[in-house]
């Protein structure tokens, strides 16, 4: 259940905002990077459900191969980077902005390795716990509600052998800020992993259609400040990680793009079953998702201000697969580094 804090969160969410593009300044950015967990907290109280009603338990995306189911995709792009970072059995690993568990429970299948989910959001950990029970892994997946700017207050120095981010520090005040509290909590030799959020090279802020579109990605997706990704390396190499592999995964030229399921095109759904996903995305899907939380927030079944959220996700869906046409944003910068045996 959403509490009454969380029920003010949603319902102020979209004031972190100037939806005219042409009102928004410096202040209303740093007004959003100062109250960062506010927004996220904010979103997310009220894009949980609707997130994993349209998409699944993993709030991620991924690549497809032709053919390849949408569930398959999401769980291949999990293993791919337990894999890059050679998880071995055992390992104690950090998932950093764990959503629901999702990327967790299948890396833990995968690599067999105990993993700890940290998050700040009270109701997505509830989920989480929830579906893990379920799942017959609370013994080796567990989650704990911390704040992933202050990784070494909660778990002291050298703690953990590996971590990993999935799509889930965009959502951080600074890159350097989590990625330093990462390097502090890693034990020496140990491996971070991430799949970054970033604008790419080809983005232009002085070109008035990739402001707008980093505006929208923003608003729906509550993400204080979008960055560059050159930025993120470069924080990453300041906090003293050694880089081992970086790769846009979205640039690789895949046939079937990974944003085709936003598309909301069925002639482009990879299986039979894709089809339900692909659906909830098109014009007569969204109109009734639209419709049906308007209809519950209005009779009190839903939170105040889930109705803004749901539309902050409709403007999401447009300008991620917008910004992957003109391949200025990437959801999937890859970066494998790890913490040096002999500080540099």
């Amino acid at each position: 259940m959403v509490d009454g804090r969380e029920r003010d969160r949603i319902a102020n969410y979209t004031k972190f905002w100037n939806k005219d593009i042409s009102k928004e300044d410096s202040a209303d950015t740093e007004n959003r990077v100062d109250s960062y967990a506010d927004v996220v907290n904010g979103y997310y109280d009220g894009a949980t459900e609707l997130y994993e009603y349209g998409w699944s338990e993993s709030f991620h995306f991924c690549r497809f191969y032709k053919g390849e189911a949408f569930a398959a995709g999401l769980a291949r792009h999990e293993h791919y980077l337990a894999a890059q970072m050679r998880l071995k059995p055992g390992m104690r690993v950090l998932d950093v902005g764990c959503g629901v568990g999702g990327p967790a429970r299948e890396i833990a299948r995968f690599a067999d390795v105990e993993i700890v989910g940290l998050n700040n959001n009270e109701f997505q950990l509830q989920r989480a716990r929830k579906y893990t029970k379920k799942a017959g892994l609370e013994g080796q997946v567990t989650f704990v509600r911390g704040d992933f700017m202050k990784l070494e207050e909660q778990f002291g120095k050298n703690y953990f052998d590996a971590v990993y981010a999935i799509e889930a520090t965009c959502h951080a005040p600074t890159w350097e800020g989590v990625y330093g509290e990462i390097f502090k909590v890693l034990k020496p030799g140990g491996t971070f992993g991430v799949y970054e959020w970033c604008m790419t090279e080809n983005w232009d802020p002085a070109v008035p259609e990739h402001a707008a579109l980093q505006h929208e990605i923003e608003l729906g997706n509550g993400i204080p400040e979008m960055r560059p990704l050159a930025r993120a390396r470069e924080a990453l190499e300041t906090v003293g990680f050694a880089l081992e592999h970086d790769e846009d995964l979205a640039d690789r030229g895949d046939a079937v793009q990974w944003y085709y399921p936003l598309e909301g095109d069925l002639s482009k759904a990879q299986t039979f079953w894709d089809y339900l996903t692909v659906l909830r995305i098109t014009r007569l899907g969204k109109f009734f998702t639209h419709n049906t939380v308007w209809m519950m927030e209005l009779l009190g079944l839903l939170p105040k201000g889930t109705h803004s959220v749901g539309e902050a996700l409709r403007i999401a869906a447009t300008s991620l697969v917008r910004g992957g046409q003109l391949k200025i944003f990437t959801p999937m910068y890859l970066v494998v580094s790890r913490k040096p045996e002999v500080p540099l």
